[in-house]
């Protein structure tokens, strides 16, 4: 079978993580994916923040994130404490930066499938990334100039594993 596929097949949302760090190559070999996405019309407005997973922005965020929603003592962070985080983000004037940047994190996501590691990709922090803290988590996370939050994904070696999503293509598939 193509490893595409397989890998696509395989993948699923990683929420458990080895204490063990992810190596530079592979860090590199997953921004890289993430540079090779296609955007629309070739802007290649996509910025990408890397970051270790005991940065203290990350704490703030999951704070926010908390606080917004009412949520006390929750059993993980937001990233599942895994050890790199991408946050990233695309012009806020350009419509198409949150498609580009979504298509960036799937690359990324399936990269990291294919290397063995584990991804979960992450949008629960919206809120607290364009909320009153925006600016100040813009600042923080050094987004270039009028950039905001799209997507974020969370990387590290699989401590549990779990099985991909069934679908129901019958459902969800309409031939034309």
């Amino acid at each position: 079978m193509n490893q595409v596929i397989e890998a696509i097949e395989k993948r699923s949302s990683t929420r458990g993580y080895t204490d063990e760090p992810l190596s530079d190559a592979q860090i590199n070999a997953l921004i890289q994916a993430g540079l090779q996405a296609p955007t629309a019309a070739n802007r290649q407005e996509v910025h990408f923040t890397v970051l270790k997973g005991n940065h203290p922005i990350l704490k703030e965020l999951e704070d926010e994130k908390n606080r917004l929603r009412d949520i006390v003592s929750p059993a993980h962070n937001f990233y599942y404490e895994a050890p790199t985080v991408v946050i990233l983000s695309a012009d806020s004037t350009y419509k198409w930066g949150s498609l580009d940047a979504g298509i960036a994190v799937e690359n990324m996501a399936l990269a990291a499938e294919g290397l063995g590691l584990g991804s979960l990709i992450i949008g629960c922090i919206l809120d607290a990334m364009q909320g009153e803290k925006k600016a100040h988590f813009a600042a923080a996370l050094d987004f270039p100039a009028d950039y905001e939050y799209k997507i974020a994904i969370a990387f590290g070696h699989k401590a549990v594993t779990k099985e991909p999503h069934t679908y129901d293509a019958d459902v969800q598939v309409t031939y034309l």
